[in-house]
């Protein structure tokens, strides 16, 4: 996984600088998808949906409940089935704490400050029962609010170092060690291109000359705020240390597969390479990847190796969630038989309509139980006639509470008020086709572009005014309808009613400041 990697940055989707040749190497040998798409613009909620197969509104995972609960993931499944599991990760979400490593039997976190076995075993039990426990709470706030101010010094500035060598290291130690019969699965995290961009000398040299990473704004909520500016030749410079850490991910990741490669295990090895979503540098008047849906966030890159899948590129539909399906595929594996179907986390049934492996893939009329997207594709608009005529992504965004928080502070330390028609406070949902997109929020206007012919999405289309539009929107409603209604209602989220943090108790605000997530 590449965390927070925009596709237009990768030389395989056709960047003209060279920030990926290991990613080249890998693309002439794997299946490119040019239409994957991301069930949410952030970290959370996009690997809950990638290890449990299932939207964001149904696993709940987001930032007013940042926990995986009752549900099995995708590792415990080939776990159960007899493979060797492990997660390595740069990132703060994918901890023990947050149940996104449920079911990795090895797994550590690079993240700073805190080794990974603080968040793990028992400890990460316990720390969800200080949220009930009001001494508790107070008495933990005290001591993380120490390992926060170290996290702040060690993981921004020069004292920052990546986590990156150590992950793949760890990695590769573990396929050595890796006795099963069955096989192992092991999925990484890297997380260099997450803001602040801090890369390793030799590819700041390269890619961004002469910039200092303290000198330009590192801080997507001063400048979405309104409290900083940032001017194109800024943001010139922020690409240029962006594409420095994509480029150090790169050498990395080729490193690894290098290795593979000597060692005679590349070819009966299956190999994905994604991103979790994207990141925005002054498109739309944003800056970072909070507060909205379009498609450099949500449009994510896709590579994927595997012997039924041809060494080509694809233009259809993909959706991430879908590879829950396609890995169990590829190994064979039904959790049903492996962990059981009874009890509230009942795996989801692996389903041949959602494996990028099948040639059942996305003709969602085989599904037997048909989730909330299927269902919204296949149901389709009867009195139009396009029932189906197109295939749909759906993408949800909850109200982000912590981004929220802090560009509410940022605007205040600025003297600037917020409107209450702010994007800032606005849930999205999306529906997303190869041609068009609809977005639907319950503060601001609703958003629907023609992709096919507006790529950059600048020029917003009424449904009334564009029949492919329309049924985009229409596939939306159907989509809402199947996970429980629209978000329409702003009174729900008002931010007079509802604190930024009101959602999160102290204690979860405190684990995720720990973590490096808050300042």
């Amino acid at each position: 996984m590449l965390d927070t990697v925009r596709k237009d940055h990768l030389e395989p989707y056709g960047y003209e600088r060279s920030t990926t040749p290991a990613l080249s190497r890998f693309a002439e040998e794997a299946t490119v998808f040019e239409s994957a798409v991301a069930p949410a613009p952030w970290t959370l909620p996009v690997h809950a949906s990638l290890f449990t197969g299932l939207y964001p509104s149904e696993h709940g995972a987001d930032q007013g409940s940042p926990y995986l609960d009752d549900a099995t993931t995708l590792a415990s499944s080939l776990s159960a089935a007899g493979y060797d599991t492990a997660c390595y990760s740069s990132n703060a979400w994918i901890t023990p704490y947050t149940s996104l490593t449920d079911g990795f039997d090895r797994q550590d976190s690079f993240f700073e400050v805190l080794p990974g076995d603080v968040l793990s075993g028992p400890l990460a039990s316990a720390w969800q029962a200080v949220n009930d426990n009001a001494y508790l709470r107070e008495l933990a706030s005290s001591i993380v609010h120490i390992g926060a101010k170290a996290h702040a010094k060690l993981a921004s500035g020069e004292g920052a170092d990546s986590k990156t060598p150590s992950v793949i290291d760890r990695t590769k130690s573990f396929i050595d060690d890796s006795d099963s019969d069955e096989g192992w699965f092991g999925f990484v995290n890297l997380m260099d291109a997450h803001l602040p961009y801090y890369p390793p000398a030799e590819y700041r040299e390269e890619f961004a000359p002469g910039v200092d990473p303290s000198e330009v704004c590192q801080n997507s909520k001063e400048y979405n705020s309104g409290a900083r500016e940032i001017d194109d030749a800024e943001f010139d410079d922020i690409r240029g240390l962006y594409d420095a850490e994509i480029a150090h991910m790169d050498a990395e990741l080729g490193r690894l597969f290098d290795w593979l490669r000597e060692t005679d295990q590349w070819d009966d090895t299956t190999v994905v390479v994604c991103a979790d979503h994207g990141e925005l540098h002054g498109e739309h008047d944003l800056y970072g990847h909070e507060f909205a849906l379009y498609d450099q966030l949500i449009n994510v890159p896709l590579l994927v190796k595997h012997p039924d899948l041809e060494a080509d590129r694809r233009d259809d539909l993909v959706e991430l969630l879908d590879l829950y399906h396609t890995v169990l595929d590829a190994v064979g594996v039904d959790p049903a038989t492996a962990v059981g179907t009874t009890g509230d986390d009942a795996p989801v049934p692996r389903d041949p309509t959602r494996s990028l492996l099948s040639s059942e893939y996305r003709a969602f009329e085989g599904a037997s139980e048909p989730d909330p997207g299927q269902r919204a594709v296949l149901e389709g608009d009867e009195t139009s006639g396009d029932a189906s005529s197109d295939d749909y992504a759906f993408v949800e965004y909850a109200q982000p509470v912590i981004e929220l928080h802090h560009l509410e502070e940022k605007a205040s330390e600025a003297g600037i008020e917020l409107s209450n028609d702010h994007r800032a406070y606005s849930r999205l949902r999306a529906a997303r086709s190869t041609d068009a997109k609809y977005v639907r929020a319950d503060r601001i206007p609703d958003e629907g572009y023609r992709l096919d012919e507006d790529p950059a999405e600048e020029s917003p289309i009424d449904p009334d005014d564009d029949a492919v539009v329309a049924a985009t929107e229409r596939a939306l409603a159907r989509f809402e309808d199947a996970v429980g209604g629209a978000w329409d209602d702003p009174s729900e989220t008002d931010p007079d009613d509802a604190d930024a943090l009101a959602e999160a108790d102290e204690g979860t605000q405190e684990r995720l400041r720990e973590l490096g997530y808050l300042e």
